[in-house]
């Protein structure tokens, strides 16, 4: 398209007139975060077919859309439901989907590989917590700090109110700070010792406030 990019908006309303090329622009302009979406909800092996068919039902939903809405929350809300039916049907739940999703680019200088080695362990060990959370809990916190979802769009994408999303990721961060404290504690020491899940300890903080800061 020439001239000034159209905003979702925009696009929106074209491609409710027929415009494919309209469509296709949003589909370019959100299919990372889709797939990623895909990737967390149903597992990597489910996320590019569940992604396709999610974009091809948002297509056939728009004339459902509510003028004003975001796309993007509207979107992921198709994408996580086509993913979580998959993943339903497929009884499959993967960790390492979880890792992969997560892998993000950056423009740092690599790490050592001591650093690294560390990192990757602590990734790893927040992942296969975030993994063993209740779906529902797992849910909120894949949205809110695994695709960086605004309280507002996590709450779109779930279908659930706002203040449903805050009392649920309040008891989801509470289930993954004793789980990874749990995990962390050298067997037989009981809750409460200090261990390598103290976060005032050299080691950094292992609990939700790794999740924040993408581990």
């Amino acid at each position: 398209m020439e001239g000034r990019p159209l905003d979702d908006a925009q696009l929106v309303e074209r491609a409710r007139h027929g415009d494919i090329e309209a469509y296709e622009e949003l589909v370019q302009r959100h299919s990372s975060i889709a797939h990623r979406t895909a990737v967390l909800f149903a597992g990597s092996a489910e996320a590019d077919d569940a992604t396709q068919e999610a974009f091809v039902k948002a297509y056939r939903a728009l004339g459902r859309f509510r003028a004003g809405s975001d796309f993007r929350p509207w979107l992921l809300r198709i994408v996580a439901n086509e993913a979580k039916n998959r993943r339903r049907s497929a009884v499959r739940r993967s960790g390492l989907a979880l890792r992969a999703a997560t892998r993000r680019p950056s423009g740092d200088a690599a790490p050592s590989p001591e650093e690294a080695a560390l990192l990757g362990e602590r990734r790893r060990g927040l992942l296969d917590a975030v993994g063993r959370l209740p779906d529902k809990d797992r849910a909120v916190v894949t949205c809110r700090y695994l695709l960086d979802l605004s309280e507002a769009e996590t709450a779109e994408v779930l279908g659930w109110p706002r203040g449903s999303v805050k009392s649920r990721l309040s008891r989801a961060l509470d289930r993954l700070r004793m789980d990874l404290g749990a995990t962390a504690r050298p067997a037989g020491e009981p809750p409460g010792s200090p261990g390598r899940s103290d976060p005032s300890g050299p080691a950094g903080p292992s609990g939700p406030e790794a999740v924040t800061r993408r581990a």
